[in-house]
């Protein structure tokens, strides 16, 4: 009964062409979902390493805001782009040279009020020196050894004392930012050309990395058309892999089926060659025990029938029960056997060996079948990348080479004139050194005197008996003032220099680039003759320094810095649509096909039919009944009532025959239970297993033949459009690699090559931070210092030279006493004498 319901179940599958329909349209669309490997593009750059730029710290930065304040009270006047216009569009017409220089100094009215206090203090301080020398060797002007005496004479001292103490404070503090700065500026020169010359080396890096970078996008095309090119010679593996994945869904169920039925088919194979055995060995020992059965019998009836044999008449119906059944068969084991023989016959091994030999070769046939193709198409991509490496061709800018071989010579020019800037800055460091020490030699002479005159000066010493150590504190002040006014004025000299130049060059430079306003004069239209970037790299926008200032601070590219999209059509050289069409009408043209195989002839479909019917025909019950008949045979019963019939005979002989017949049918049974029912137990055990393998062999052939129908029903439908869409996935998985490359190689050039963020960083570095924030406030804070010190000279002269005659020893004195003055007759003549 369940042979017949699989039957019936595996009928209804296998008719069911809309349903295996269905199956394989599901399965073709699951193996269309594979996504296409996306090709390994570049996303990033190799970006150049740059020296790092230290900034160096003048360490004068508290006079900073000082000194600038003092130079915008000097030229509060804004750039002057006008005067600039004119310098370099004056003409040689002498009026207009002349009105151009008045310009000028208007402009610069307020270094010239500078200037011209400084010239006054340098004619006017040796002038005066000179003077007051000669009046105090004509025993004038302080040059008397006398020292009138009055109530106020003490106070008026220490007011001195402490005016002369401030001013030599003031002039100290003045000093000490002198050797501050001065060492400052030392150290910015030291370093600036180091520092110059790495910033020189960034620029250089970055000009030569541009070229670099763009051909890093170049190379970069190269190897994504290595790797098409690479993927069309693996054509065969790639798209027949891609091929056989849609074929397993049903492919590999219809060849495992198959391979399942065909170790079921020898399984059952063997169990009814086993079955086949049995059956015959049990006919042969059961025609043994019939023919011993039927001896034994033969010999009763003919003991039986003998006169002498007392009772031997009731022993006849018990003679009846020796018949033995000995036909043991099964209904149509034999047709059934032969149908399994068939389907064994028919090799389903090599039903198999064939399909997995089609399946593994659809990479081959696949490979034969596109090689024109892949020869046309690797041709056009060798077209393609003549055309990319145009890209390095077109933006190749000349104006980048041009300038990076300018750098390297002046970076070469830098290094050929440092020991000329290292002497001649170790000769401006001794010069300012020697300046300082000079206004230092000025201030331990003041403060000398402030120290030792206090020390030796009695109060009610008479002027005339000073001690040595109070007329050596006056000496002290009278040399202080006499290195003041015979240095101050040479060093006024070096103080208007240094301003003049250090001012104009803060004011003119400095200020206007942190302001932004140079930038704006530069990038003025006919400001600078000649200065045209935009004219120079062929651009129809004009582009000012500003401008490209203002990018590279914010790190921009510099396609969108100098408008390259005007010089370069960069789609155009990246479009390489025309050439993939023609990839793709190549790959059109070209028919792959692959032909289609019969996983089962319609004879081995018969056959197998034909053995599942034989299966359902099968029938083991009377076999079952005959062995269950043979098992319930015991002669012991008839060879028992023998024996007890043989002992109520008076006939020894009877009673030995009957005896010995007895003894024949027991050793029967006991054959029968040794030897018998062995078999029997066997065969029936095989009969058990050939039932439970018959209902899988019936099952398996029903899966086989949905299975193998629903697989070539799914061949001979879907085989030509799985191979064209597999393809068509395979020619647009190659051309994602151009696309992804395009838009990553415009991405690129338009938005990371050449980030010019080191070019404004450079030119901070040298603008910003070595020259003004070092170099000129250095050099300002040291004159601004010195003129400091040198304008605090003349009250350090003027009371130095007073407060030195209350610590000097006077030759003529003076005594004060209740308001009466009280003096030496002395004659007017010898008064005058020093």
């Amino acid at each position: 009964m369940g042979l017949c319901v699989n039957m019936r179940s595996w009928r209804w599958r296998g008719s069911s062409g809309t349903s295996r329909g269905l199956i394989g349209a599901m399965l073709l669309g699951l193996s269309l979902a594979q996504n296409c490997p996306a090709g390994e593009t570049q996303q990033n750059l190799t970006q150049p390493l740059y020296q790092g730029l230290a900034k160096i710290h003048n360490g004068v930065d508290f006079l900073t805001s000082f000194v600038q304040s003092f130079l915008y009270t000097v030229q509060p006047r804004p750039f002057p782009e006008d005067l600039f216009v004119k310098l370099f569009q004056v003409s040689g017409n002498v009026q207009s040279d002349q009105e151009f220089v008045k310009e000028i100094l208007i402009y610069e009215v307020g270094f010239l009020v500078c200037v011209a206090i400084g010239v006054l203090y340098i004619v006017l301080m040796p002038i005066v020196g000179f003077l007051l020398a000669c009046c105090r060797c004509c025993g004038n002007c302080g040059g008397k050894m006398y020292q009138k005496q009055t109530s106020s004479t003490h106070c008026l001292r220490r007011t001195l004392y402490l005016s002369v103490f401030a001013i030599t404070i003031i002039i100290f503090a003045g000093n000490i930012c002198m050797f501050r700065s001065n060492e400052a500026l030392k150290t910015s020169v030291e370093k600036g050309p180091r520092e110059l010359n790495h910033t020189i080396s960034n620029i250089h890096t970055f000009l030569t990395a541009v070229p670099q970078q763009i051909n890093d996008v170049v190379d970069e095309s190269f190897r994504t058309i290595q790797e098409v090119t690479r993927n069309l010679d693996e054509i065969g593996p790639q798209m027949g892999a891609e091929i056989q994945k849609s074929f397993r869904g049903t492919f590999d169920p219809a060849l495992q089926s198959i391979r399942r039925l065909n170790n079921e088919s020898l399984s059952i194979k063997t169990q009814l060659d086993n079955l086949s055995s049995s059956l015959v060995q049990l006919q042969s020992s059961m025609d043994r025990v019939q023919a011993n059965v039927t001896a034994v019998k033969t010999q009763i009836n003919q003991t039986l029938s003998k006169p002498n044999c007392t009772g031997c008449d009731g022993l006849s119906e018990e003679l009846q029960k020796l018949t033995i059944d000995t036909n043991i068969s099964i209904t149509s084991l034999h047709q059934f056997q032969s149908a399994v023989d068939e389907v064994i016959k028919a090799d389903l091994k090599s039903k198999i060996n064939e399909g997995e030999g089609y399946f593994l070769s659809i990479p081959q046939r696949v490979a034969n079948e596109s090689k024109d193709v892949v020869q046309n198409s690797k041709q056009l991509l060798s077209d393609i990348k003549r055309q990319i490496a145009q890209v390095s061709q077109d933006l190749h800018l000349p104006v980048l080479n041009n300038l990076s071989q300018t750098l390297t010579q002046v970076q070469s020019e830098i290094n050929t004139f440092l020991p000329v800037v290292e002497n001649s800055e170790f000769i401006r460091w001794s010069v300012c050194v020697a300046i300082c020490c000079v206004i230092l030699l000025v201030v331990v002479c003041n403060l000398l005197g402030l120290v030792v005159g206090p020390l030796g000066l009695s109060a009610k010493a008479d002027p005339t008996s000073r001690s040595c150590m109070a007329d050596c504190g006056g000496v002290f002040f009278m040399i202080g003032a006499g290195f003041s006014f015979l240095f101050s004025w040479l060093f006024m000299i070096a103080v208007l220099l240094l301003f003049l130049l250090g001012g104009n060059v803060y004011t003119l430079i400095c200020q206007p680039w942190n302001n932004g306003q140079l930038l704006k004069f530069i990038d003025t239209p006919g400001a600078i003759p000649g200065l045209d970037i935009g004219q120079a790299l062929g651009l129809k926008t004009t582009i000012g320094i500003s401008d490209i200032y203002r990018d590279c601070l914010n790190n921009e590219p510099l396609w969108a810095t100098l408008h390259l999209n005007e010089v370069v059509d960069l789609g155009d050289l990246l479009n390489v649509s025309k050439y993939t069409a023609q990839i793709q009408e190549e790959f059109g043209k070209t028919n792959i096909t692959l032909s289609t195989i019969a996983l089962l002839s319609p004879e081995l479909k018969s056959q197998l039919g034909n053995m599942s019917a034989n299966l359902e025909n099968l029938n083991t019950a009377s076999a079952t009944q005959q062995m269950n008949n043979i098992i319930s045979i015991n002669l012991n019963t008839t060879a028992d009532r023998l024996l007890q019939s043989s002992s109520v005979q008076h006939d020894e002989a009877v009673k030995k025959e009957l005896e010995n017949e007895a003894m024949k049918l027991k050793q029967i049974q006991a054959d029968i239970e040794t030897i018998i029912f062995p078999q029997v137990k066997n065969l029936n055990s095989s009969i058990e297993s050939l039932k439970s393998n018959a209902k899988k062999v019936d099952g398996t052939v029903g899966e086989v033949l949905s299975s193998a129908g629903a697989a070539q029903d799914f061949l001979n439908t879907y085989t030509s459009q799985i191979v064209k869409t597999e393809g068509r996935r395979f020619l647009d998985c190659q051309m994602g690699y151009f696309t992804a490359f395009t838009d990553w190689a415009n991405f690129t050039i338009t938005q990371r090559v050449g980030r010019c963020g080191p070019l404004a960083g450079a030119v901070d570095s040298i603008v910003k931070v070595t020259f003004c924030s070092n170099i000129v406030e250095s050099l300002n804070a040291f004159w601004f210092s010195l003129g400091w010190c040198l304008m605090f000279f003349i009250p350090s002269i003027i009371f130095s030279i007073k407060l030195a005659k209350y610590y000097r020893r006077m030759k003529y004195s003076d005594c004060y006493d209740d308001n009466l003055i009280i003096m030496n007759h002395i004659p007017r003549a010898q008064m005058k004498l020093t």
